[in-house]
């Protein structure tokens, strides 16, 4: 037994050093991510302008990031499978800033809607791709860790709003663009060949195994954690139909926080410069204020998931979200809509990868694909919602649908802790 007390951490220890460079790389395009999307949504009432588009036409312009994403997204898990998380992450992360320099060139909203077909299919790619080496690596790992790389992609966003937000009125938005286009493949280039994780270190010796005493070896990622949603213990049957529904209903779960995700993004600054009267620049800082909290909520994730348990997490964080978005729709001051963005953010914090984490867990790469497509096409179909409901009615009447569907995962997530199938958790 002290033979087994001391291999086993020291396995573990020597599986983390061996890993620590593709973590690390992999963090980073995380926040490379957040910080070319969120370079690109600050700039949009800019280039609204530009192209004279009005909000039902931009909204449909936006459509084109849902739809390139979205057709990305089914076939980025079998690229995957065939050629490595990695190597598709790594193209992704050429094809991303590449893109991103295209909106400003446009001057309508048809030209802008068909670049937006490639910026959203390189920003859909990358985004399952990474998620699909995420979960490898917390599987390797046996830590609980995926909401670190979320914290990151929120870091991102909020280091990509922060700048756009100082050079809304130095910078046109082609030079802007044009200059994250460039920061974003000297960082893919620095970071793609540590991607590839080095062969890790060998299991203990077998004389050193663990053997239960009652049951059989458990194949989670991680120790399972308290509360009722599904702890992700049926790898093994991942075709079985009950693990499909519950991965669906995970994919469901992110879908309706992550249309939230989107919507702020897209819409937050033009609510405050339209509705509001707020400054460009202070306008542009309230998305993020928004990823601010967010990051802080993600970077307190795994803490929150041990206390609570991911049922107890997902279901307040639904709650708080919903009462925070109410706020900053409807507040009539830029200082509560601050704060209701603040609010909602850390609400919506840890829903997607608690709902990405455990659709891996259950269902392998395929339950990520799932989820990941479920969750990112509502953030990508959440912008054009918005729009086109701010066409029929106004955009902070608009903006209440996120209120409405983060309450919504609240009770999703309740519902299928109540009835989660024997074996899932």
């Amino acid at each position: 037994m002290p033979l087994l007390n001391k291999t086993l951490p020291a396995a573990r220890e020597a599986t983390a050093r061996g890993l620590l460079r593709p973590r690390t790389a992999l963090t980073v395009f995380f926040a490379l991510d957040g910080f070319v999307f969120a370079g690109w949504v600050v700039r949009i009432p800019a280039i609204k302008e530009q192209t004279g588009a009005s909000v039902s036409a931009l909204g449909l312009a936006l459509l084109g990031v849902s739809a390139g994403a979205v057709l990305t997204m089914t076939l980025t898990g079998r690229l995957c499978a065939r050629y490595g998380s990695h190597r598709v992450t790594a193209a992704c992360g050429v094809l991303l800033p590449l893109s991103v320099a295209l909106p400003p060139l446009t001057h309508s909203a048809l030209a802008l809607g068909l670049v937006l077909l490639l910026f959203g299919a390189a920003y859909g790619g990358i985004n399952v791709a990474m998620n699909s080496a995420a979960v490898d690596l917390v599987r390797a790992l046996g830590r609980p860790v995926m909401p670190s790389f979320h914290a990151a992609f929120s870091l991102g966003g909020m280091a990509g709003a922060g700048l756009g937000s100082l050079v809304a009125g130095e910078l046109t938005p082609t030079r802007h663009l044009s200059a994250l286009a460039a920061a974003g493949l000297l960082i893919t280039a620095l970071a793609a060949p540590s991607l590839r994780p080095s062969e890790p270190p060998g299991p203990p010796p077998a004389d050193a195994q663990p053997r239960p005493a009652t049951a059989p070896e458990r194949t989670t990622t991680a120790p399972a954690p308290r509360g009722g949603l599904p702890s992700g213990r049926a790898r093994s049957t991942p075709k079985d139909r009950s693990v499909r529904g519950v991965v669906l209903v995970l994919g469901l779960v992110a879908l309706c926080t992550a249309y939230g995700e989107g919507a702020l993004a897209d819409w937050s600054a033009l609510h405050l410069e339209q509705d509001l009267g707020a400054h460009p620049g202070v306008a542009a800082a309230g998305f993020s204020c928004f990823a601010l909290a967010m990051t802080l909520g993600r970077l307190s994730g795994r803490a929150l998931l041990e206390r609570f348990g991911p049922t107890r997490t997902v279901v307040g964080g639904g709650a708080l979200a919903s009462a925070g978005m109410f706020l900053g729709a409807l507040a009539p001051s830029t200082a509560a809509v601050f704060a209701g963005f603040a609010v909602t953010g850390l609400g919506l914090a840890n829903i997607f990868p608690v709902a990405v984490e455990r659709a891996g867990a259950l269902a392998g790469p395929s339950g990520v694909a799932t989820a990941s497509t479920l969750g990112y096409g509502g953030m990508l179909l959440g912008p054009p919602a918005i729009g086109f409901m701010a066409g029929w009615f106004s955009l902070p009447v608009a903006l209440t649908s996120v209120a409405a569907l983060a309450a919504l995962a609240a009770v999703i997530a309740a519902a299928a802790a109540r009835t989660a199938p024997a074996g899932t958790g």
